[in-house]
């Protein structure tokens, strides 16, 4: 770890030092007491967590609680582990205990994750030691869109990010932004910097600027003794990402607003680049260490662990090319909870019959398309373990009654028993709902039009015939993967943006039956209300496709010594076990909508001939 101080600008502190509190001796008043009290509290930023909140800091956190009150602008690169919430949530509720009336933002990529930070202030609040602490808190709310702590006159919000017109209702003196990375640059500069460049008391600034420049004139006063007013903070946080996105532009910046002499404008910055071995002993267990270093990519480690940016996945499809072929934050079409009547889509499947977490996803891809572009977009994804058949089949349910599916694919292996299952079960029976087969090859380039042909004689939406069952042989998978490769190359296929702002809205708006589905596992499933349900739900298919992408920047060609392409997660990976081990099922239902959306749109363009028998008479003698 280095220590570069940069050539900023940096603020004379209003502050007695340590040394000048020391100088204090005998009687002083209330007023005094409680003045040097503060100051000291402020200089001793570990003593006044530990007497205020009852935790003991480690160093590292001491250095970025203490850059957090001392800067403008901190920006955080640490390492998966390093405590980056209770770190954040530590440095919000001293803020809100020492400097009165402030107002402070919790903001993450979904709001669940802003309320795990949330949650954080309240576990330390339950804690015996907190005692200080727990008499400041005036009061909790909790709504579906909304938690909120007020203490003393210092408001904490934790907020969904989706609803920009909300957050553009508040005025944030901080603005706390957990894994940043994931930030929708639209919503980072159309509402928190505006936010940041909101000052505080505008009002009061101007009358003492202007007694300051009566007491100027009257040689009353110097001009380096004007009072300097804080700033508004951005407090920012998350582990390390590719070069080519916002984050590392975001890292640059700063690191050349530090390092410049001549920069224009006065506000401090600071970054703090964590590794995983700069963080004490007792905070990791090193068989994680040795674990993730033989089950992750290189790249993979040094971004999660090393905080080091990196250029480009490793993997047969580049994260830097599914980059471009997403759609910006704030257009459309963005992810979808109920899809558009007027739309057509493809519903793709990967079925898993486990019931362990540690088992393959059952996945679920729904593509929205675009027909008179011959471009598809993912807008819907469902990826679990561990949850029971009558679970996913719900789910099944769900995506056939909220969407408007045009054709069925999964995967022969397991799809056979699953379509029986949902056409044996009480739910589907209940809605008169038997899916069918379409029976066709679909593999010889020279039979393709004959058998689209068959395909599209067969196909019957109303009666539910519209499911290709598709066999995974070695020449369609390495088939099926060139095609979504080249997809991605030409911009055929996109993944959805966020739902943010209006289209935020319009989902939360929706009228589905979310109680009755089930998308996150056990673990992570909250008693909650069908309001804070709908959000989870929504941000929670952003999730989704960034996990489809990175299960697709993780795949691997390699050939056998026939000849034999094969598509699959590297060898370290595939030997990993537990519920958190990497999987590569999401990417596998890709690849299936991605070729039935190629299919159907084909037989849409191709005629089906139609057989004309004519009968010529003849007169027999």
């Amino acid at each position: 770890m280095s220590w570069i101080e940069g050539h900023q600008h940096r603020r004379t502190s209003t502050l007695r030092s340590n040394e000048e509190l020391l100088k204090l001796h005998g009687f002083i008043d209330e007023r005094e007491a409680k003045l040097a009290l503060y100051e000291f509290l402020r200089n001793n930023t570990t003593f006044a967590v530990d007497l205020i909140l009852g935790v003991k800091l480690f160093p590292f956190q001491h250095l970025a609680i203490k850059s957090m009150f001392e800067t403008d602008y901190f920006l955080g690169v640490w390492a998966r582990g390093m405590s980056k919430s209770f770190t954040t949530g530590i440095f919000a509720a001293l803020d809100a205990v020492l400097n009165q009336g402030v107002e402070i933002g919790i903001l993450s990529k979904s709001f669940r994750q802003a309320k795990m930070i949330f949650k954080k202030i309240e576990d330390v609040a339950a804690k015996p030691e907190a005692e200080f602490f727990r008499q400041c808190i005036t009061k909790t709310t909790k709504s579906n869109d909304e938690w909120l702590m007020e203490i003393g006159r210092s408001r904490i919000r934790a907020l969904p990010l989706g609803d920009g017109e909300k957050l553009r209702g508040f005025r944030f003196h901080r603005i706390i932004i957990d894994e940043f990375a994931l930030m929708p640059e639209r919503i980072y500069n159309e509402v928190i910097v505006p936010f940041l460049s909101v000052v505080e008391n505008p009002v009061q600034r101007d009358d003492l600027f202007q007694l300051e420049n009566r007491l100027l004139k009257e040689n009353k006063m110097k001009e380096e003794d004007r009072h300097v007013w804080p700033n508004n903070k951005l407090i920012a946080l998350s582990s390390a990402s590719y070069k080519f996105e916002y984050l590392y532009k975001m890292y640059t910046q700063f690191e050349h607003l530090i390092s410049n002499e001549k920069k224009k404008d006065k506000a401090s910055r600071c970054i703090m680049q964590y590794s995983y071995d700069c963080a004490p002993q007792q905070l990791y267990d090193q068989n994680l260490i040795n674990q993730a270093k033989a089950t992750m990519s290189q790249s993979q480690f040094e971004r999660e662990f090393g905080a080091i940016f990196t250029d480009d996945s490793s993997g047969y499809f580049k994260t830097s090319k599914m980059a471009l072929c997403t759609v910006t934050d704030g257009e459309l079409p963005s992810v979808e909870i109920q899809g558009d009547p007027s739309a057509e889509y493809i519903l793709a499947f990967d079925p898993s019959w486990s019931q362990t977490e540690s088992s393959d996803d059952f996945a679920i891809q729904i593509m929205k398309l675009h027909p008179e572009e011959h471009k598809i977009t993912l807008v819907h994804s469902y990826a679990l373990s561990g949850t029971s058949l009558k679970h996913h089949i719900n789910y099944f349910l769900f995506c056939l009654e909220n969407f408007n599916i045009v054709a069925v694919c999964g995967d022969y292996n397991g799809g056979v028993q699953f379509l029986q299952a949902c056409n044996e079960s009480a739910t589907f029976k209940e809605k008169e709902i038997k899916l069918k087969s379409i029976e066709v090859n679909l593999d010889k380039p020279e039979d393709y039009q004959s058998d689209l042909r068959s395909y599209k004689n067969q196909y019957n939406k109303k009666d539910h015939k519209y499911v290709i069952l598709r066999k995974p042989t070695s020449h369609w998978i390495r088939q099926a993967n060139e095609l979504l490769q080249a997809n991605f190359d030409h911009r055929r296929v996109y993944f959805a943006s966020r739902a943010i702002d209006d289209s935020y809205t319009t989902q939360k708006n929706k009228s589905i039956q979310i109680q009755d589905i089930k998308f996150l596992r056990a673990s992570e499933e909250m008693k909650q209300s069908r309001g804070a349900k709908m959000i989870d739900f929504i941000e929670h298919q952003s999730d989704m496709l960034e996990l489809t992408k990175n299960e697709c920047a993780l795949v691997q060609i390699t050939t056998t010594p026939q000849g034999t392409q094969t598509f699959d997660l590297p060898s370290n990976l595939r030997r990993q076990t537990g519920p958190d081990k990497a999987r590569k099922d999401s990417y596998s239902a890709l690849i299936l909508a991605n070729w039935m959306a190629k299919v159907y749109l084909d037989a849409q363009e191709c005629k089906v001939e139609d057989v004309i028998e004519t009968f010529t008479p003849e007169f027999i003698m």
